[in-house]
């Protein structure tokens, strides 16, 4: 692994059009994943919900002049396909870090993720799950780096997915984070609090080392699985099952499998129920039709064995169907 940067100085100031006014934090709560997805300011998100029982999301935000921050909490299992906007950096603290996965990959201990903006990523976190966000523009980040003499390998940070850090700078920087987000950090210049931020990322960066390109048969099983998901998606009003779908991709069973388990940590079968299921459910409270019924869109996602579809909807959701929809947006 190489250093994604080399910094000399920790203290800079830098100007830059403000990208916000909001000098409060933004605190919201939500009982639906894709609800919460969607909940995120400027991020294109869908989240399905993996494990089974009552969804509850809670994300604190604050916009500071050229930076996003946040603490987002969920607490099932969820699958992310997420996207911030262009020009800018994500850096993804979680408090388990080494349960996360990102593209397929585990995180690891100690480690931070990062994406490039306008770069869809895919996220797949655990129960009881929380993690802190930094959205910060290049332009910004190649600024405050300059004045204060770190010398960031762009090539790399853009190509990476995983940097591995000192522990104890990303204690502090973790610990940056929940002031900020609790009381601003006792300090009500935005400017200001932009400035500690970025001395403590920075920091970061310069204690890190990122991983090693993802070998060529992992990025196989991902293009493997990331084709599966289309599959099912374009044909939901079918029940695809798993012998299609290696007919389809060319694959022996054995190997639809082992992608699906060293990506995603699932089968096969598990993915194919819990992405028609989440379908379902976008479906039911997106709604715009009033007379649209629980048995309309159990067939348009491929269950047709509706008191089988109830029950296994129930026991993912912790509702009925039929509570979905009479909770549908307006």
């Amino acid at each position: 692994m190489a250093p994604a940067s080399s910094c000399h100085a920790a203290s800079m100031a830098f100007d830059a059009p403000i990208v916000g006014n909001t000098h409060q934090i933004r605190t919201i709560e939500a009982f639906d994943a894709d609800e919460h997805a969607h909940n995120l300011t400027d991020w294109e998100q869908s989240y399905d919900q993996i494990t089974r029982g009552h969804f509850h999301g809670a994300l604190a935000e604050l916009q500071l002049p050229q930076m996003q921050v946040f603490r987002e909490r969920t607490s099932q299992a969820v699958r992310q396909s997420c996207c911030v906007w262009p020009d800018a950096f994500w850096f993804g603290l979680p408090e388990q870090s080494d349960q996360t996965r990102i593209n397929g990959r585990l995180a690891g201990e100690h480690a931070i993720m990062v994406r490039p903006g306008a770069c869809e990523f895919e996220l797949v976190t655990p129960p009881d799950y929380a993690i802190y966000g930094i959205v910060i523009r290049r332009e910004a980040l190649l600024q405050a780096a300059e004045l204060s003499g770190c010398r960031i390998d762009w090539a790399q940070l853009t190509s990476t997915e995983v940097m591995h850090v000192d522990s104890s700078s990303r204690a502090s920087l973790l610990r940056t984070l929940s002031g900020l987000l609790q009381d601003g950090g006792g300090c009500t210049d935005r400017d200001l609090r932009q400035q500690v931020l970025v001395n403590a990322l920075l920091a970061l960066l310069d204690t890190s080392a990122v991983d090693s390109a993802v070998s060529g048969s992992f990025q196989r099983r991902q293009r493997i699985v990331a084709k599966a998901r289309d599959l099912v998606l374009a044909h939901h009003d079918q029940a695809i099952t798993v012998p299609r779908l290696c007919e389809q991709l060319f694959v022996s069973r054995r190997t639809l499998q082992y992608c699906f388990e060293d990506v995603l940590g699932m089968s096969p079968m598990q993915y194919l129920r819990l992405i028609r299921l989440n379908g379902a459910r976008r479906h039911l409270r997106q709604a715009s039709s009033k007379s649209l019924t629980v048995q309309d869109v159990a067939a348009d996602w491929g269950f047709w064995h509706f008191s089988q579809f109830s029950s296994d909807y129930r026991k993912l959701f912790g509702q009925s169907p039929s509570e979905s929809l009479r909770q549908r947006s307006h």
